[in-house]
């Protein structure tokens, strides 16, 4: 008994000091790791928030291996990239080891695309043993793909309902699967999961999408607790949960417009920035804007009543019909000029 009561002081100890650190972290902003030469896997690379991601990476010479189901886009991408590499592919100086001056080498661009339907469990090993043999081992797996299906559940055909949950979640399942054995035999790598803060907390109307998102985040959490039980500290991994993003996925979602302006869409470019900093310092989690790990935590003490409440005031209850019906919409237009 009095071990365990010593070992309970201990937790508490721990539990604070971890207080501590995290308050510290927002005083002092940590030093950003390098990832020069380390090998990236993006997926979803083609458009949106994965190509921000390829382009900040770049930025920061690392190797990118971009997937996505779209060769067009995903090239598109990798010229994005090239033309970054290029920017940096200039010689460079430094003080020499007796205080000369020295030369450094010239950075040597290096991008990989692959089209990849993470969608398909055989597709994804499949690329991965391509990406193992021409490049080597993955250092940083971002795990970005995602779908929306855009129907209310009762008219949402079941196949985009399976494709939502394949693409969203089940994809990482593979990806890390895929990857994740080589990272635990060297104890180093890092894992992504962008996901979403419908995956944190759902609104009316896109019940799969969000299962999804939820799915996602528990895999994740579920994974970073056996990656600490094995003791594996070189292995990091970051949670990215942004609010509504606009990228143009969920296009005419609103919320109630006098709360609009103190919450409005995040501009893809400040939601990758913020992530970016959270992966480069190893932050286990991050949420944008940060109103939103209030949001999660009233969530989890509020009556469901309660909740409900405060949707209605925010206009978040409905938020996604307007989404909704320019997708019914223009699926009816697409019908209509097929001949359907």
């Amino acid at each position: 008994m009095m071990i365990l009561i010593a070992e309970f002081f201990v937790v508490i100890l721990k539990v604070l000091w971890s207080f501590v650190t995290a308050g510290c972290k927002w005083v002092v902003r940590p030093k950003e790791k390098s990832v020069a030469g380390q090998v990236c896997v993006i997926t979803g690379a083609g458009s949106g928030l994965g190509r921000l991601f390829a382009k900040e990476f770049a930025r920061r010479r690392a190797i990118l291996v971009l997937w996505d189901i779209n060769s067009q886009s995903n090239e598109e991408t990798a010229e994005m990239v090239r033309q970054i590499y290029h920017e940096l592919d200039t010689p460079i100086t430094k003080d020499g080891p007796v205080g000369g001056v020295e030369e450094v080498p010239p950075f040597q661009p290096q991008v990989y695309t692959y089209v990849c339907d993470v969608g398909k469990r055989e597709h994804v090993y499949a690329t991965a043993d391509k990406v193992r043999r021409d490049v080597g081992n993955v250092d940083i797996l971002i795990n970005n793909a995602g779908v929306v299906s855009g129907h209310h559940l009762l008219e949402c055909p079941d196949e985009l309902i399976e494709r939502t949950m394949v693409v969203n979640c089940h994809a990482h399942f593979w990806t890390t699967k895929a990857f994740l054995p080589k990272m635990l035999e060297l104890n180093h790598g890092h894992i992504v999961t962008v996901a979403s803060s419908l995956g944190l907390f759902s609104t009316a109307g896109v019940e799969d999408y969000c299962a999804s998102k939820f799915g996602a985040i528990g895999f994740h959490e579920s994974l970073s607790h056996e990656i600490k039980a094995s003791e594996k500290e070189g292995i990091n991994m970051t949670l990215v949960c942004p609010y509504l993003v606009d990228t143009g996925m969920f296009k005419g979602c609103r919320i109630r417009k006098e709360i609009e302006p103190f919450l409005p869409p995040l501009k893809p470019e400040f939601c990758v920035k913020q992530s970016m900093r959270a992966i480069l310092t190893d932050q286990p989690m991050i949420c944008t804007p940060r109103i939103l790990y209030m949001v999660n935590f009233m969530k989890s003490i509020l009556p469901f009543e309660a909740i409900v409440c405060m949707y209605r005031f925010l206009g978040a209850d409905k938020c996604m019909y307007p989404f909704l019906a320019q997708r019914k919409e223009a699926m009816n237009n697409n019908e209509a000029k097929n001949g359907i």
